[in-house]
């Protein structure tokens, strides 16, 4: 916390009142919160969906919209979410995103049928859409340049490495002794409390005029969602299907469209420019497999976990800690690792171990144990995300021009979610087994490393040569 200090002089020695504190811990700590309530519930749901499915009677192909739905809401629509940020004011904009996704929780927990349970998830995403750009344009506002910022930014990350694993302990310690709905209703006291503490603390950013792209926003939302329609629907119908391959053929044709469309936009919701970097466009192709495979192993194994092997949902969120925890370590590593090693190459020694972890999750059976066929390549691929992510993140928004610097990261930030929802459901449309799925979970990490030699490597290495 930062204070003002008052000076007595020397001739009245007058007692000087207490510094005042500066109200940036307020701020941070309702971003921070903001910010973590999204990150949490990408994963609090996953412990929990045996239970879901239970209750409620869904298929495997409805579970894993429950999850699709979210993810393509938020990376959909997290470009137009953060240009709305510019042109209305942030504050207004967290404020107005933190309400819809507070009353869309409630929804979720609410909800008396599946059908209900995707539609509320689905204005969940909306609602992220809106309130995760909000806060770090708040952080970045608030906290000049310095040692304020690094802190703020650190704390920022901090919250980004762990909502997810959180949301998988808490998710099932909530299905287990609550309900899985608890892990949504418990939003709404939280979101009122940091609504009001928001419009007080928060200061609002200034207006910028400027153009919303509508149609390049759906474009990039109603594209990848009916690439989603055609894997799940192919899961049970057949990729020969006359519905798999009309959604298939579609969800091209929007993008093609979302192609023409930003081609002429005075401002694009999605910069095509962004795509003229070797590096840049290794890194986001990388980064869409990535996630995609890890998604349907967070999905996958605690169904497995609870399904196959007993599990309750609070134990297999417990199980994940292997990995948690190497992954927390190896990611603080990352920045002296780098000293000795560039950026690209810890993202490819990354994705060998990932690649070697999840492919020895694919020779799981009956007979194996936890501790051996479990836990210890859960720990490679945490030490594989350990070192990725973050070179990941610096090549995708690598050589970007100052002006274009929000349009990058939140391309970034959309190819992760929409990569989650994509690859999770191409997974569960391919395997019918635990170990099939994680095989290919790790022929999409393969592809992964090869966007990386390929595209990622020989860039950077021809940048740091110029």
């Amino acid at each position: 916390m930062t204070t003002t200090s008052v000076a007595a002089t020397p001739t009245t020695r007058a007692a000087v009142p207490a510094p005042a504190p500066t109200r940036t811990d307020g701020i941070l700590a309702i971003i921070l919160v903001g910010y973590f309530m999204v990150i949490l519930d990408n994963s609090i749901v996953i412990t929990g969906l045996p239970h879901l499915q239970a209750e409620l009677g869904m298929s495997a192909a409805g579970l894993a919209w429950v999850q699709d739905a979210y993810l393509l809401a938020f990376g959909g629509l997290l470009l137009l979410g953060a240009r709305a940020g510019d042109v209305l004011g942030r504050r207004r904009m967290f404020a107005v995103g933190l309400a819809l996704f507070t009353l869309a929780s409630v929804a979720v927990g609410l909800a008396p049928t599946g059908g209900t349970v995707v539609a509320a998830r689905a204005l969940q995403g909306v609602g992220a859409a809106v309130l995760a750009p909000s806060t770090l344009a708040l952080l970045t506002a608030s906290f000049p340049e310095g040692p304020e910022r690094t802190r703020a930014t650190a704390a920022y990350g901090a919250v980004a490495g762990i909502g997810a694993s959180v949301g998988l302990v808490v998710g099932g310690l909530l299905a287990d002794l609550v309900s899985w709905r608890a892990g949504f209703l418990v939003n709404l006291p939280v979101g009122v409390v940091m609504l009001v503490a928001g419009m007080k603390v928060l200061p609002e950013t200034p207006r910028t005029p400027g153009r919303f792209d509508v149609a390049g926003a759906l474009l990039a939302t109603l594209g990848p969602a009916a690439l989603v329609y055609g894997f799940v629907r192919a899961g049970t119908a057949g990729w020969a299907d006359g519905g798999t391959l009309a959604a298939l053929g579609l969800g091209a044709a929007l993008l093609a469209a979302l192609v023409a469309v930003e081609r002429r936009a005075a401002q694009p919701v999605l910069p095509l420019g962004l795509f003229a970097s070797r590096e840049r466009v290794g890194a986001y192709a990388a980064r869409l497999l990535f996630i995609g495979a890890m998604m349907g192993f967070f999905l996958f194994t605690s169904q497995y976990l609870q399904d196959e092997r007993g599990f309750s949902a609070l134990a297999a969120g417990v199980a994940y800690f292997p990995m948690t925890a190497v992954n927390f370590v190896v990611a603080l590593a990352v920045p002296r690792l780098q000293r000795r090693a560039s950026g690209p190459a810890l993202l490819v020694a990354g994705l060998v171990l990932a690649v070697g972890g999840m492919a020895w999750l694919g020779a799981v059976d009956a007979g194996t144990s936890y501790a051996v066929g479990i836990a210890l390549p859960m720990a490679l691929i945490g030490a594989g995300q350990g070192l990725a992510f973050g070179p990941l993140t610096a090549s995708g928004i690598a050589g970007v021009d100052r002006s274009q610097a929000g349009a990058a990261s939140g391309v970034v930030n959309s190819v992760h979610q929409l990569g989650g929802a994509l690859g999770m459901s191409l997974v569960l449309a391919l395997t019918g087994t635990y170990a099939a799925a994680m095989t290919a979970g790790a022929l999409l990490l393969l592809a992964a490393l090869a966007a990386a030699v390929t595209l990622v490597l020989p860039a950077a290495r021809r940048d740091a040569r110029s």
